[in-house]
């Protein structure tokens, strides 16, 4: 049985058998199992009524347990500054962030979460993770790993290719 991305060589190979497909199976696995990856693990969030954009602002504050600029958000959740205000506009609406103005510059705030921000969080962080396990289950406990080894590897290469732009 092939998958969608042995397919789709496949049938390349029948376009242009001279093409060497093989960068496919790398990329074009990894672009379809982090699609399916992140339609399946965001079921748990969609429970709490947020994002994952969303959930990674409050584990950013959480994890580094101090109060972070918008800036300092955007960095640590790879996400733009424009989407990150979006977002913590919704997650101040809910309660679940505090914003504070700086003390010499007005346009600058310092984000926290609140009390129940914080136990939301704390709550949503072991069922993601059991979640998370649970996609990964049909692996060897050794294959993960070796698995998380191979795409940590590729990670440190690609982000340190000049001409590939850092999120």
């Amino acid at each position: 049985m092939e998958d969608i991305v042995a397919q789709v060589m496949r049938q390349w190979r029948g376009v242009h058998p001279g093409l060497d497909t093989a960068p496919m199976a790398v990329i074009g696995r990894l672009n379809r199992c982090s699609l399916l990856i992140q339609q399946a693990a965001d079921a748990p969030l969609r429970e709490h009524g947020l994002t994952r954009s969303e959930f990674d602002i409050l584990g950013a504050l959480r994890r580094l347990d101090r109060e972070l600029t918008p800036s300092q958000i955007a960095r640590e959740t790879f996400a733009s500054g424009a989407a990150v205000t979006k977002r913590l506009r919704f997650l101040e609406e809910r309660g679940l962030v505090a914003r504070r103005p700086d003390d010499r510059d007005g346009r600058v705030s310092h984000l926290s979460l609140t009390g129940q921000g914080r136990t939301l969080i704390d709550r949503m962080l072991p069922e993601q993770v059991d979640y998370d396990a649970s996609l990964l289950a049909g692996l060897a406990v050794e294959r993960q790993r070796e698995l998380a080894e191979l795409l940590g590897e590729l990670l440190l290469l690609l982000e340190g290719r000049p001409g590939v732009r850092s999120l």
